[in-house]
Protein backbone atom coordinates (compact mmCIF):
# COMPACT_ATOMS: atom_id res chain seq x y z
CA UNK A 1 0.00 0.00 0.00
CA UNK A 2 1.46 3.63 -0.72
CA UNK A 3 0.36 5.89 1.63
CA UNK A 4 -0.38 9.92 1.06
CA UNK A 5 -2.27 10.73 4.32
CA UNK A 6 -2.10 10.40 7.76
CA UNK A 7 -3.22 11.87 11.17
CA UNK A 8 -1.31 12.92 13.82
CA UNK A 9 -1.86 14.45 17.68
CA UNK A 10 0.89 15.79 19.69
CA UNK A 11 1.02 14.70 23.27
CA UNK A 12 -0.80 16.91 25.88
CA UNK A 13 0.20 18.85 29.19
CA UNK A 14 -1.32 15.61 31.09
CA UNK A 15 0.69 12.97 29.30
CA UNK A 16 2.01 11.57 31.90
CA UNK A 17 -1.06 10.45 33.61
CA UNK A 18 -1.83 8.16 31.13
CA UNK A 19 -1.88 4.48 31.01
CA UNK A 20 1.24 2.39 31.67
CA UNK A 21 2.78 -0.90 32.53
CA UNK A 22 6.36 0.65 32.13
CA UNK A 23 9.10 1.51 35.15
CA UNK A 24 10.87 3.06 32.79
CA UNK A 25 9.55 7.08 35.05
CA UNK A 26 7.93 10.18 33.51
CA UNK A 27 8.20 11.08 30.21
CA UNK A 28 9.68 14.52 29.88
CA UNK A 29 6.88 16.32 27.95
CA UNK A 30 9.43 18.71 25.68
CA UNK A 31 11.49 15.58 24.93
CA UNK A 32 8.31 13.82 24.13
CA UNK A 33 7.38 17.35 22.17
CA UNK A 34 10.64 16.92 20.12
CA UNK A 35 10.27 13.65 19.21
CA UNK A 36 6.44 13.97 18.00
CA UNK A 37 7.51 16.71 15.79
CA UNK A 38 10.51 15.00 14.70
CA UNK A 39 8.30 11.82 13.65
CA UNK A 40 5.87 13.57 11.70
CA UNK A 41 8.82 15.19 9.67
CA UNK A 42 9.52 12.00 9.35
CA UNK A 43 6.33 10.84 7.35
CA UNK A 44 6.54 13.98 5.62
CA UNK A 45 10.13 13.37 3.99
CA UNK A 46 8.38 9.72 3.12
CA UNK A 47 5.30 11.61 1.26
CA UNK A 48 2.38 11.67 3.73
CA UNK A 49 0.56 14.64 3.94
CA UNK A 50 -0.43 15.09 7.64
CA UNK A 51 -3.49 16.17 9.42
CA UNK A 52 -2.13 17.38 12.66
CA UNK A 53 -5.19 17.40 15.39
CA UNK A 54 -4.75 19.58 18.65
CA UNK A 55 -3.32 18.08 21.83
CA UNK A 56 -6.28 17.36 24.20
CA UNK A 57 -5.34 17.45 27.44
CA UNK A 58 -8.57 15.82 28.44
CA UNK A 59 -7.42 12.54 27.57
CA UNK A 60 -3.90 11.77 28.35
CA UNK A 61 -3.40 8.61 25.38
CA UNK A 62 -4.86 10.63 22.77
CA UNK A 63 -1.73 11.17 21.22
CA UNK A 64 -1.82 7.26 20.45
CA UNK A 65 -4.18 8.16 18.06
CA UNK A 66 -4.09 4.64 16.33
CA UNK A 67 -6.29 3.05 18.66
CA UNK A 68 -8.79 4.58 17.94
CA UNK A 69 -9.36 3.73 13.99
CA UNK A 70 -8.74 1.46 11.63
CA UNK A 71 -8.10 2.56 8.27
CA UNK A 72 -7.98 0.38 4.97
CA UNK A 73 -7.90 0.93 1.39
CA UNK A 74 -11.86 -0.19 0.98
CA UNK A 75 -13.02 1.96 4.00
CA UNK A 76 -12.39 3.09 7.61
CA UNK A 77 -14.06 2.24 10.89
CA UNK A 78 -14.39 3.72 14.21
CA UNK A 79 -12.96 1.14 17.20
CA UNK A 80 -13.99 0.77 20.72
CA UNK A 81 -11.02 0.98 22.99
CA UNK A 82 -10.60 -1.23 25.68
CA UNK A 83 -9.62 1.18 28.21
CA UNK A 84 -12.86 3.17 29.68
CA UNK A 85 -10.82 6.19 30.16
CA UNK A 86 -10.07 6.67 26.65
CA UNK A 87 -13.05 5.84 24.92
CA UNK A 88 -13.53 9.33 24.23
CA UNK A 89 -10.81 9.85 21.98
CA UNK A 90 -12.78 8.40 19.04
CA UNK A 91 -15.09 11.17 18.44
CA UNK A 92 -11.81 13.56 17.61
CA UNK A 93 -10.91 10.66 14.94
CA UNK A 94 -14.28 10.36 13.63
CA UNK A 95 -15.01 13.62 13.05
CA UNK A 96 -10.86 13.89 11.18
CA UNK A 97 -11.68 11.02 9.24
CA UNK A 98 -15.43 11.74 8.05
CA UNK A 99 -14.00 14.28 5.44
CA UNK A 100 -12.43 11.20 3.45
CA UNK A 101 -14.93 8.67 4.88
CA UNK A 102 -17.89 9.72 4.81
CA UNK A 103 -19.56 5.92 5.51
CA UNK A 104 -17.60 5.44 8.51
CA UNK A 105 -18.68 2.35 10.56
CA UNK A 106 -18.19 1.57 14.19
CA UNK A 107 -17.35 -1.47 16.55
CA UNK A 108 -20.22 -1.62 18.99
CA UNK A 109 -20.85 -2.81 22.73
CA UNK A 110 -20.35 -4.94 23.71
CA UNK A 111 -16.58 -5.50 21.05
CA UNK A 112 -14.26 -3.90 22.17
CA UNK A 113 -10.91 -2.89 19.93
CA UNK A 114 -7.63 -0.98 19.98
CA UNK A 115 -6.17 -0.28 16.71
CA UNK A 116 -3.02 -1.53 18.13
CA UNK A 117 -3.98 -4.75 17.75
CA UNK A 118 -5.12 -4.82 14.11
CA UNK A 119 -1.81 -5.29 11.96
CA UNK A 120 -2.22 -4.60 8.43
CA UNK A 121 -0.19 -7.16 5.96
CA UNK A 122 -1.56 -6.66 2.49
CA UNK A 123 -4.97 -7.77 2.22
CA UNK A 124 -4.54 -10.14 5.01
CA UNK A 125 -4.98 -8.79 8.66
CA UNK A 126 -3.93 -10.29 12.07
CA UNK A 127 -6.34 -9.27 14.87
CA UNK A 128 -4.96 -9.32 18.66
CA UNK A 129 -6.96 -10.86 20.93
CA UNK A 130 -5.57 -9.49 24.08
CA UNK A 131 -6.94 -7.32 26.98
CA UNK A 132 -8.12 -4.05 25.56
CA UNK A 133 -9.39 -6.47 22.02
CA UNK A 134 -12.21 -9.02 23.01
CA UNK A 135 -13.78 -11.43 20.97
CA UNK A 136 -16.80 -9.62 20.12
CA UNK A 137 -14.69 -6.84 19.03
CA UNK A 138 -12.52 -9.33 17.08
CA UNK A 139 -15.35 -10.62 15.12
CA UNK A 140 -17.03 -7.91 14.49
CA UNK A 141 -13.86 -6.36 13.06
CA UNK A 142 -13.59 -9.68 11.17
CA UNK A 143 -16.86 -9.60 9.75
CA UNK A 144 -16.51 -5.88 8.93
CA UNK A 145 -13.05 -6.89 6.47
CA UNK A 146 -14.72 -9.94 5.37
CA UNK A 147 -17.18 -7.95 3.35
CA UNK A 148 -14.62 -5.66 2.27
CA UNK A 149 -12.82 -8.60 0.39
CA UNK A 150 -9.99 -8.74 3.58
CA UNK A 151 -8.96 -12.04 5.22
CA UNK A 152 -8.08 -12.30 8.76
CA UNK A 153 -6.77 -14.22 11.65
CA UNK A 154 -6.95 -13.71 15.34
CA UNK A 155 -4.56 -14.21 17.62
CA UNK A 156 -5.03 -14.41 21.43
CA UNK A 157 -1.80 -12.69 23.12
CA UNK A 158 -3.93 -12.28 26.60
CA UNK A 159 -1.21 -14.67 28.17
CA UNK A 160 1.87 -13.35 26.11
CA UNK A 161 3.81 -11.25 29.15
CA UNK A 162 4.86 -7.48 28.11
CA UNK A 163 3.01 -7.88 25.39
CA UNK A 164 0.01 -4.95 25.72
CA UNK A 165 -0.91 -4.70 21.69
CA UNK A 166 -0.35 -7.41 19.04
CA UNK A 167 1.83 -4.95 17.02
CA UNK A 168 3.66 -4.65 20.45
CA UNK A 169 5.09 -7.47 18.72
CA UNK A 170 4.73 -7.98 15.40
CA UNK A 171 4.73 -5.73 12.31
CA UNK A 172 4.58 -6.09 8.59
CA UNK A 173 7.63 -5.02 6.62
CA UNK A 174 5.76 -5.32 2.99
CA UNK A 175 4.80 -8.54 0.56
CA UNK A 176 4.96 -11.91 3.05
CA UNK A 177 7.48 -10.37 5.51
CA UNK A 178 6.52 -9.88 9.16
CA UNK A 179 8.77 -8.95 11.83
CA UNK A 180 7.89 -10.66 15.67
CA UNK A 181 9.37 -11.04 18.67
CA UNK A 182 9.66 -14.35 21.03
CA UNK A 183 6.67 -16.77 21.45
CA UNK A 184 5.00 -14.45 18.12
CA UNK A 185 7.95 -15.25 15.70
CA UNK A 186 7.01 -19.15 16.22
CA UNK A 187 2.96 -18.82 16.26
CA UNK A 188 0.92 -21.26 13.99
CA UNK A 189 -1.51 -18.30 12.52
CA UNK A 190 2.09 -16.80 10.70
CA UNK A 191 2.97 -20.19 9.19
CA UNK A 192 3.56 -19.61 5.69
CA UNK A 193 4.71 -15.84 6.21
CA UNK A 194 8.42 -15.17 6.17
CA UNK A 195 9.10 -13.77 9.25
CA UNK A 196 12.16 -12.30 10.88
CA UNK A 197 12.58 -12.58 14.45
CA UNK A 198 14.01 -9.63 16.46
CA UNK A 199 17.14 -10.10 17.85
CA UNK A 200 17.52 -10.74 21.68
CA UNK A 201 17.17 -8.11 23.97
CA UNK A 202 15.41 -5.41 21.32
CA UNK A 203 11.92 -6.99 21.72
CA UNK A 204 10.76 -2.97 21.43
CA UNK A 205 12.02 -2.56 18.37
CA UNK A 206 9.49 -5.47 17.28
CA UNK A 207 7.00 -2.60 16.73
CA UNK A 208 7.77 -0.75 13.28
CA UNK A 209 6.37 0.82 10.30
CA UNK A 210 6.41 0.14 6.73
CA UNK A 211 6.14 3.58 4.82
CA UNK A 212 5.85 3.45 1.42
CA UNK A 213 9.88 2.97 0.51
CA UNK A 214 11.07 2.44 3.98
CA UNK A 215 10.42 1.13 7.17
CA UNK A 216 10.54 3.11 10.37
CA UNK A 217 12.22 2.23 13.77
CA UNK A 218 12.65 3.14 16.63
CA UNK A 219 16.32 4.39 17.41
CA UNK A 220 18.44 2.41 19.82
CA UNK A 221 18.31 -1.06 18.54
CA UNK A 222 21.48 -1.47 16.23
CA UNK A 223 20.90 -5.24 15.56
CA UNK A 224 17.46 -4.95 14.60
CA UNK A 225 18.39 -1.94 12.30
CA UNK A 226 21.65 -3.85 10.49
CA UNK A 227 19.00 -6.80 10.12
CA UNK A 228 16.29 -4.99 7.99
CA UNK A 229 19.42 -3.63 6.36
CA UNK A 230 20.59 -6.74 5.15
CA UNK A 231 17.09 -7.52 3.89
CA UNK A 232 17.49 -4.65 1.65
CA UNK A 233 15.00 -2.43 3.44
CA UNK A 234 15.48 1.22 3.94
CA UNK A 235 15.65 2.09 7.23
CA UNK A 236 14.19 5.63 9.46
CA UNK A 237 15.40 5.53 13.01
CA UNK A 238 12.97 7.73 14.85
CA UNK A 239 13.60 8.45 19.04
CA UNK A 240 10.80 6.77 20.78
CA UNK A 241 11.90 7.06 24.92
CA UNK A 242 9.32 9.33 25.75
CA UNK A 243 6.81 7.10 24.44
CA UNK A 244 7.76 4.26 25.32
CA UNK A 245 7.79 5.03 29.04
CA UNK A 246 3.93 5.42 28.26
CA UNK A 247 3.58 1.76 26.66
CA UNK A 248 3.73 3.48 23.05
CA UNK A 249 5.19 2.35 19.68
CA UNK A 250 5.99 3.88 16.53
CA UNK A 251 2.81 2.72 15.18
CA UNK A 252 0.60 4.14 17.86
CA UNK A 253 1.24 7.79 16.76
CA UNK A 254 -0.29 8.34 13.51
CA UNK A 255 -3.03 6.60 11.11
CA UNK A 256 -2.31 6.37 8.24
CA UNK A 257 -3.70 5.46 4.71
Amino acid sequence: MHFTHAIVRPPAGTFAHGITSSDLGAPDLALALEQHEAYCRTLERLGLSLLRLPADPEFPDSTFVEDAAIVTGRGAILTRPGAPTRAGEVAALGAALGAWFPQLDQITHPGTVDGGDICEAGSHFFIGLSHRTNADGAAQLSGWLAARGFGSTVIDIRESAGMLHLKTGLSWLGGRRLLAWGELAEHEALRGWDVVEVPEGEDYAANCIRVNDAVLIAQGFPKTAALLRELGHEIAEVDMSEYRKMDGGLSCLSVRW
